[in-house]
């Protein structure tokens, strides 16, 4: 996988990249009609119609891949990769498996995974890449990828293009991860999780270019507080240009920079070793 770079025939051209998709099996490949839903906007938009988050709406139509994260049904059936397609709904890659009892169903695909591949799932496979089985049966030292937070509910971390855990330790019913953020996590050893990173891993070196690239992500006009009316924003207003006169805020003044938002009473923090690495004010902490 690879970035292609425009020729600059303009000023949004000039400094737009793309993907130029080569790890994609076939590129004129409609995706599996059965594993298709539509994909209903929302806007920023609540339940109620308010908006909850601004600067979205607009965009291309698109529909929404059923993507297996828990990998439970196929238990002991190998499948063979037909395809590696296009996702428009995440930044990784996934795979179109075909299983040997007939039905087929869409993984997310890791790096090296590729057309004519063989993967099973379940305790008893292999841990090589693309295979899902539990973390008991994971060596320490692997990287993996779709890992499950509680048993049974489906893959819920690392799941975007270049991401991957470490299975650093292994103790009686419990396994202990390293994210990619810093995080030590402890995690039931029943839980599954998939081994390999994730491909796609220069999705992050992409530049969009232009804000019309961006409207069509669903992406629309973000105005800075600053610019408003002090009855608009709390750092709006003040004669000529000004730095903003307060720390960073919202519209409704909570704090974008340095506060906690995690609940500090969580059950889970219990399963926290180590903290991530944030960055408060320009310094780094741990």
């Amino acid at each position: 996988m690879g970035i292609r770079f425009y020729k600059p025939t303009s000023p949004g051209r000039r400094y737009a990249s793309v993907s130029d998709f080569a790890d994609l099996t076939d590129k004129n490949k409609k995706p599996e009609k059965s594993l298709l839903v539509p994909l209903r906007k929302k806007a920023g938009r609540n339940n109620q119609g308010f908006i909850t988050v601004r600067s979205r709406g607009g965009g291309s139509r698109r529909k929404y891949r059923l993507i297996d994260f828990k990998r439970v049904d196929f238990d002991g059936v190998p499948g063979t990769v037909t395809h590696i397609e296009y996702d428009p709904n995440r930044t990784a890659r996934i795979a179109l498996v075909s299983y040997e009892n007939g039905k087929k169903s869409y993984i997310l695909a890791p790096e090296g995974l590729a057309a004519g591949a063989v993967i099973n799932s379940g305790p008893q496979a292999e841990p090589k890449l693309g295979n899902c089985l539990p973390l008991s049966k994971i060596p320490t030292g692997l990287q993996i990828h779709n890992i499950e937070m509680v048993p049974g509910t489906g893959g819920k971390l690392c799941r975007s293009a270049g991401c991957a855990a470490v299975l650093t330790a292994r103790e009686g019913d419990w396994a202990q991860i390293t994210l990619p953020s810093g995080e030590v996590r402890r995690i039931s050893a029943e839980c599954r999780a998939t081994i390999g990173i994730l491909g796609n891993s220069e999705h992050m070196n992409i530049r969009i270019g232009k804000a019309g690239r961006a409207r069509k992500m669903g992406i629309r006009p973000h105005v800075r507080g600053t610019a408003m009316n002090p009855h608009d924003h709390p750092m709006g207003g003040g004669e000529g240009r000004t730095s903003g006169g307060r720390h960073p805020c919202s519209r409704t003044g909570v704090l974008a920079k340095g506060g906690r938002t995690r609940k500090r009473r969580k059950p889970s923090n219990s399963m926290i070793i180590k903290r991530r690495r944030s960055v408060r004010y320009g310094q780094l902490k741990v």
